[in-house]
């Protein structure tokens, strides 16, 4: 890999070049830098030939395996990690950063984009908070195949360059319960054009520094939104609607394929409206509004799929107070947000009804929506299987809702599904569209595989006893979403799942 090209263009804010590697509090700080830990037997598992050749880094050889753990870097390579403050669980929760994360810098490739690259689990910060920084294999798999997947569903997503095994054991409780073991330790690699989050700019706010926030934020612009005029007059104002653009861009389109973060603390929202911090995640399965798949999240269920765009907008409302100073038009922020929540609705309504195959959303499409929620919920039918099973009855199969729901067959109210899919062909006869279009809507809007945590949790079981075979099926399914061809991962949640840790529900520390 060409590694000479990587630099550090985040060094031009205050930071604290010391390499003193005690956790503490940092004011007006941006960076500390620090040193990677030493792993004196890692092994690659997975490495991501084609982004590492689109960000400019070129062909894997085995003497660039140190870099891929933080180790034996080169000395254009300053490796750093940042300050961040946010609201978690609602609660103001100071000072935070980079507890897991070190970064290597940033690379430009050919075409003059840059990208950031970042270790996870290679030791521990200034920020980790009595941590130890490091990783285990199972969340770093998870991490490595879930955002991948979002890559190729067509959702803004970090990305993973790669996967590497420590060659240490590293001592975790799953579930908080007072039952630590050891597991492998293990670093991802990732990859995006920005990792700036909500909390940087909450940080920036919190040091009643105007002028760190203003180069912060001019920062961001110049960068990342080329869209806005960096010297209009209103340009903060300008930028802020881009993100909460972007923002609500990013959240329906987590609905639409049925994801749920489980953590959305603000310093797990990402400026430029991409997905970042997979950690306690889950794809929905049962359709289910209050469905969340962190065990920290109850019972109040706040980061629940339903909740998601909700929270979302509360989220924004932070960072408009973090940036209040900047913009100084309250008026502005609360029209702002409001709009958000009106979009939000018209947006989320229009997917819906692609998802449908539907041309456009008609008043009377409320009750067909409401309606078919309620029919969801009630015969606990699967997100992603429902709408395959709709597409096959629209090309003349018989629609097979047994395979769908997870209620016992003799419980499924097959009358009652029936009887909704009736209602739907009528409404389908108001399409303006030719029936071929309208399916193609469909095929483009509703995945046919998604990652779902059972599949995750079999993976890491076969990968740690040295099969990687289901490892690599993975990958190439989750490469291609939207196609067919992988009918044995396209299928509901066996039975045997539904209790195991793991499969379902999960922790922080998952």
């Amino acid at each position: 890999m060409n590694l000479s090209n990587i630099s550090q263009q985040f060094f031009i804010f205050p930071g604290d070049t010391s390499l003193n590697p005690y956790q503490r509090q940092t004011p007006n700080v941006l960076y500390n830098l620090v040193t990677p830990e030493v792993f004196k037997n890692p092994t690659l598992l997975i490495f991501n030939t084609k982004l590492s050749q689109e960000i400019g880094l070129g062909e894997y050889s085995e003497q660039d395996l140190p870099f891929l753990v933080g180790n034996n870097l080169p000395q254009n390579i300053r490796p750093y990690s940042t300050a961040y403050a946010g609201h978690q669980f609602g609660n103001w929760a100071g000072q935070l950063g980079d507890g897991r994360a070190i970064f290597a810098g940033e690379i430009q490739n050919k075409k003059g984009k840059t990208h950031e690259l970042q270790w996870k689990g290679a030791g521990a910060t200034p920020y980790s908070r009595h941590a130890d920084g490091r990783a285990v294999f199972r969340s770093s798999l998870r991490e490595y195949l879930m955002s991948e997947a979002m890559y190729h569903l067509g959702i803004p997503t970090i990305r993973a360059l790669s996967l590497c095994f420590t060659g240490e054991k590293v001592i975790r409780d799953i579930l908080y319960n007072g039952n630590p073991q050891e597991e492998n330790g293990a670093v991802v690699m990732r990859v995006s054009e920005s990792f700036l989050r909500f909390g940087h700019f909450e940080f920036a706010s919190l040091q009643s520094d105007k002028n760190l926030l203003k180069d912060l934020a001019d920062f961001t612009i110049t960068h990342f939104y080329p869209e806005v005029d960096i010297h209009s007059p209103d340009k903060y104002a300008l930028w802020f609607e881009k993100i909460t653009e972007k923002t609500l861009h990013l959240i329906i389109e987590w609905l639409r394929v049925g994801f749920v973060h489980g953590v959305m603390n603000t310093d797990n929202m990402s400026i430029i409206g991409e997905t970042i911090d997979y950690g306690p995640f889950g794809m929905l399965e049962e359709y289910n509004l209050n469905f969340t798949p962190n065990t920290t999240d109850l019972p109040g269920r706040r980061y629940a799929f339903g909740k998601q765009g909700q929270i979302a907008q509360w989220n924004l409302w932070q960072l408009a107070n973090a940036l209040y100073t900047l913009i100084n038009d309250a008026d502005f922020l609360q029209n702002t947000l409001d709009n958000f929540g009106k979009n939000f609705w018209k947006k989320h309504d229009e997917m819906l009804a692609k998802k449908f195959g539907l041309d456009k959303v008609l008043p009377s499409d409320e009750d067909f929506f409401v309606h078919w929620q309620k029919l969801m919920t009630s015969e606990k039918l699967d997100y992603t299987l429902f709408f395959t099973e709709l597409e096959r009855a629209r090309t003349h199969h018989t629609p097979q809702w047994a395979n769908v729901s997870y209620l016992p067959n003799e419980e499924i109210n097959l009358k009652k599904i029936n009887d909704f899919y009736t209602q739907y062909l009528i409404r389908l006869e108001q399409n303006n569209c030719p029936k071929e279009e309208s399916i193609q809507w469909m095929k483009t809007y509703n995945p046919k595989f998604i990652l779902r945590n059972y599949l995750l949790y079999d993976c890491i079981e076969k990968v740690e006893a040295g099969d990687t075979e289901m490892l690599y099926l993975l990958i190439h399914a989750l490469e291609n979403p939207y196609e067919t061809k992988y009918e044995h991962f396209q299928k509901k949640r066996p039975t045997q799942y539904d209790d195991v840790s793991g499969c379902s529900m999960l922790s922080c520390s998952s």
